[in-house]
Parts: C-alpha cells; structure tokens; sequence
C-alpha cells in the first residue's frame, strides 16, 4: 500500500512537469513536447526556444526547490521533535536570506559565493532557534516563539540592507517574496548538486530520523549518539533550505505542508515518507508555480504569494491541533 502511494506521488511529479511545459502564452502540446524530446521535433524555432530555454529550465528548477524544501521540513519535524517546524517558519530560511541577499547585493559578481553564504546563515539561525528554544529539553511551543523571534530579527536585518541599496530593491524584494520568474539553466546547474547530495543523504539517514522519535533516553539507549546526530541532520536540513532560498527566494510553508501531507497517507516510517515527500515536494511547487504563471495572466504572480495563501491557514489549523 505504501509503495503504492509512492509511486502515485511520482506520478503525480510527472504530470506536474508536463503541466508546466505545456501551459502558458504559447500554446505546446504534451505530445510536442514527448516528440521534441524523443524524436524529430515538431515545433517551429520560437516555440522550441521557449520550450527548452524558458518553460524546461524553470519547470526543474520548481521541482528541485520543491524536493529540497519539503525534505529539509521533514528533518526538523524529526530533529526537532516539532510537527511545526519548517525552514521558513522557525526562521532557517531567514538566516539564509539574510546572509544570501547580503552577498547579492554587496558582491555583484559572486554568484557562487552565494549557497555556501546562504548556508552560514541558515545553520547560524538553527543554532540560535536551538539555543535560546532549550530549557531541559525541547519543546514545540518553544520552537515556534524562538524561531518567531529569531526570524524577527534577521528580518530586520534584511530590511536594514534594503535601504542602504535601495537601488537595488526591486530584484531583492522579488527574491524576498518567492519564484521562478527568469530562471534559467545557471540556476538549475547551481541547484541539482546539492540536491542530489542533500537527497542522498537524507535517504540514508531515515532510520537515524526513525530513531529520533523514540525520544532522547530510548535513542540514547540504541546506541544513537543523539546531539551529535540532531547537529549533523540540523546541518543537513539547513543546506537544503539554503540551496532552495539561493535559487527561489523565501519560499515559505512547502517544508510544513508537504510533509505533513505526506504522513497524513504514509505513516511516520521514514523510510516510506521520505521518498514520498521528495515526490510530493516536486509536485505541489512545479503545479503551483504554473498556477501562479497562468491564472492572472499576463501578469505573473510569484508563486510565493499562492504558497502563504496555502500554508497560512493550514498553518493555524496545526497550531491549535498541536497547542
């Protein structure tokens, strides 16, 4: 049965992707795509153009932040033992930001400096959340009002490095609010290696993740070194969220959404609901970036906006669930 819903999930990616590729100003057909593909293509240079140049690239990009977003929320649930927390919720995706647009804004050149930046600031933010969270132990409500005031403040220091570069705000602000608009094969080349490792590694760690939600003293009792693996998981989660912030901007809610929606069918056996939220991550960003594309159009609404409006409410519900 599990396997099963897995593989609807992948299923649901794939049509996902041929939703992106098919939709939009230009008219392209599935079939057109499969034969521009796989066979002698059938479109004219400008619809090729837009296919391989525009629709393809950002349609990867969309599923590669997807999978890195809902894998990285399902460590910290893990980690964390906080069915609410979500890089973008407890602040992880803020130190990312903050650190990222900093090198944007200040080094025009530096692309590649930008991940490794984000990164810093992702696990800077996830050491303080823990930090100032810890009083005997973990608690979720605690989680929530330390990464609420973490998140606070390097907001804050977000909006502090806009106004001294207000030149430059209009490209920041999109990236602050979240999307794929103009993302092309340089972001989908800086995105798959740390997808790739991230996803490896988060799969081979799901029987660590199973362990964790025994509770400290039963892990501690399996021979499970439980600060040094929460640190390294933390770490984990966090080059995930950065990755994703470097290429979408803060993107929120996709970490607390997709795996909670994933367990909801699958179970908490991580060896099932990891496989199954990488899915479902793809999924629901590359469908709601295409909405986002195409429901106002010409205008494009950035795929951020759709995911708050999502994610907010389903948000509350858990809250008052949990609380």
């Amino acid at each position: 049965m599990k396997i099963s819903r897995i593989i609807f999930f992948a299923v649901f990616a794939v049509a996902g992707f041929f939703f992106s590729l098919t939709n939009g100003s230009v008219e392209i057909t599935a079939a057109e795509v499969v034969q521009n593909f796989f066979g002698e293509s059938l479109l004219d240079e400008t619809r090729r153009q837009i296919l391989e140049n525009i629709r393809l690239p950002r349609t990867i990009a969309a599923m590669l932040v997807g999978i890195n977003l809902a894998l990285s929320g399902a460590i910290l649930q893990a980690v964390m033992k906080n069915p609410l927390a979500d890089p973008h919720i407890i602040g992880i995706s803020s130190g990312a930001g903050l650190f990222g647009i900093f090198v944007m804004l200040i080094f025009d050149d530096a692309g590649a400096l930008v991940t490794p930046a984000a990164f810093f600031g992702a696990m800077l933010a996830a050491v303080m959340i823990y930090i100032l969270a810890w009083k005997n132990g973990i608690k979720p409500i605690r989680i929530i009002l330390a990464g609420v005031a973490v998140s606070a403040f390097l907001g804050a220091g977000i909006s502090a490095l806009l106004i001294f570069h207000s030149e430059k705000v209009h490209g920041a602000l999109m990236w602050m609010v979240g999307g794929f608009s103009a993302r092309s094969w340089a972001h989908v080349q800086i995105l798959y290696p740390y997808t790739i490792f991230g996803t490896v590694l988060t799969f081979l760690a799901a029987r660590h993740l199973n362990i964790l939600q025994l509770g400290d003293e039963v892990a501690t009792g399996l021979g499970l070194r439980v600060h040094l693996t929460r640190t390294i998981l933390t770490a984990l989660a966090a080059l995930l969220a950065a990755s994703a912030v470097c290429v979408a901007g803060l993107l929120g809610f996709v970490g607390l959404i997709i795996p909670h929606t994933a367990r909801l069918l699958i179970g908490s056996d991580y060896r099932f609901l990891l496989p199954a939220t990488a899915f479902l991550g793809a999924a629901v960003v590359v469908f709601s970036d295409t909405f986002a594309r195409i429901i106002f159009a010409p205008i494009e609404l950035p795929v951020g906006i759709l995911m708050a409006a999502l994610g907010a409410p389903f948000f509350l519900y858990l809250l008052r669930k949990e609380i």
